[in-house]
């Protein structure tokens, strides 16, 4: 049988077919979606649906405050652990500082979103704060006057309210519990004021702890955050709010912080209801189990928070807890450090019963305690990064931590405290005191531990300042006189 004669062409052009035949084959292996249950998610192809539905919800704040006049000489007192301008402060102001006379009239630049059609809006504290003036746009470019509802600056979150306003678009609440690291996540606000910026990227950590207040629980993405997003909504791919972007490391790229909308939720209720928030009370000190005490306690995975005191008659002393036990879980909710039993006592609203269960010389132990409300300026949930409150003085103080010290670009074994938060108007604020300060001394005395402080606080007589011995970062070490 004659066989179909190929010409040299035609002999190349076959070889040619099938190497791109097995090249398209090839890469159609490698580019089809993964089957189902492979655990690679795909990347979205656009966040068009994302956007469109939720950029109606989403506003631009713009305030105008009285400023006390600091130019740019005394601007390097503004900084924080993170060695670079204050992350709030920096994160909305978007004019340039030049200098200022007093009572100087500085105008700032926010973002917001809706979540009810009564004009509801959630931000962040510092972009209202000591405002005079606040104004909403929303997305068709209608201007509101809005009033302070509440705030609470130990979460840095804040509640306004438009009136008059029609066919408002509030966003869903989300689950931020359910979000993963490595989950694509949007964010909407007016970096610089460019209104109704979209940027995506994904969650790059969880439980994130900066510094910034006493209940640091910070969502971490790459989105791209700038300042004028603050207080804008970080959103899930099914256009649900996660978090609210709060707080930038200057200088930093793709790291960006939103506070969880699991942690926010509580705070905006109450907000709403009356204008404040309260906080459950335990009436503990408490430290993280180092390695050492884990071992001690016979508990290899270092999962529980430990006791070092009950303070007399309060909600912890009446229910039977005491120095030394391990705390494990309250009110049915697993805790593994200091920071989390802070939270999860926190958000329990004050005189419900829970089951608190501890491990009491190698035994488990059940006790029921009625949560009470916390007084103010009293001593936290204290532990190895322990925290408290001076409530007439304004601050919030801890010890230094590594996480902390590596922030502040100091040794890990740095002895001193760290202030957390300023009260904005107290006797802290006024001295000119600032979230990052470290307190090496006080009267000349160091400051090794929160004991020392509180005893040294005490001894204190009205009218007579303590002069407090301070390393600022970027400025050096100055006194500051602080007076009762």
């Amino acid at each position: 049988m004659k066989g179909t004669r190929i010409s040299k062409k035609g002999l190349t052009a076959l070889i040619l077919m099938a190497v791109l035949f097995f090249s398209l084959a090839g890469f159609g292996a490698f580019a089809s979606p993964p089957r189902e249950g492979s655990p690679v998610p795909m990347v979205p192809g656009n966040f068009t649906s994302i956007a469109g539905a939720a950029k109606p919800g989403v506003v631009n704040i713009s305030t105008v405050k009285t400023t006390n006049g600091i130019g740019p000489v005394y601007r390097h007192f503004f900084e924080n652990p993170f060695k670079g301008k204050d992350p709030f402060r920096d994160f909305f102001d978007k004019l340039p500082r030049g200098e200022q006379e007093p009572g100087f009239k500085e105008r700032s630049l926010g973002s917001g979103f809706i979540i009810d059609r009564e004009g509801y809006i959630v931000t962040n504290n510092h972009v209202i704060d000591r405002a005079e003036e606040i104004r909403v746009k929303l997305s068709d470019g209608r201007e509101f006057k809005a009033s302070v509802v509440g705030r609470d600056p130990n979460t840095d979150l804040a509640l306004i309210r438009i009136e008059g306003a029609s066919d408002l678009t509030p966003l869903p609440l989300g689950n931020s519990d359910r979000i993963d690291v490595g989950t694509w996540v949007v964010a909407i606000g007016s970096p610089f004021g460019l209104e109704q910026t979209v940027t995506a990227g994904i969650v790059s950590a969880k439980g994130r702890v900066i510094g910034a207040g006493p209940y640091d629980d910070f969502i971490q993405t790459d989105a791209s955050i700038n300042p004028g997003n603050s207080g804008g909504p970080l959103l899930n791919l099914a256009g649900e709010v996660v978090g609210i972007n709060t707080a930038i490391i200057a200088g930093g790229q793709g790291i960006g912080f939103a506070i969880p909308v699991n942690l926010a939720g509580d705070v905006i209720s109450q907000l709403k209801a009356h204008g404040t928030v309260t906080r459950g009370w335990l009436g503990v000190a408490i430290q993280d189990l180092t390695p050492e005490l884990a071992k001690y306690y016979g508990m290899e995975d270092r999962k529980g928070v430990l006791v070092t005191e009950v303070f007399p008659g309060e909600p912890a002393d009446k229910g039977g807890l005491k120095a030394w036990d391990v705390v494990l879980s309250v009110d049915g909710k697993d805790v593994a450090t200091s920071r989390e039993l802070s939270r999860t006592v926190a958000s329990i609203s004050a005189g419900k019963e829970v089951t608190v269960q501890v491990l009491r010389d190698g035994k488990p132990l059940s006790r029921t305690v009625t949560i009470a409300k916390r007084p103010a300026g009293e001593t936290v949930l204290a532990g190895g990064d322990r925290e408290e409150e001076h409530g007439p003085l304004g601050l919030t103080v801890g010890e230094v931590t590594p996480e902390i010290a590596r922030s502040l670009g100091i040794d890990e074994n740095t002895k001193g405290l760290v202030i957390l938060s300023v009260n904005p108007g107290s006797p802290a604020d006024r001295a000119g005191f600032q979230r990052g300060d470290l307190l090496l001394e006080i009267n000349r005395k160091p400051l090794d531990s929160m004991d020392t402080l509180r005893a040294e606080l005490s001894r204190i007589e009205k009218g007579k300042p303590a002069q407090i011995l301070v390393k600022r970062p970027k400025a050096g070490m100055i006194v500051i006189p602080l007076e009762k």
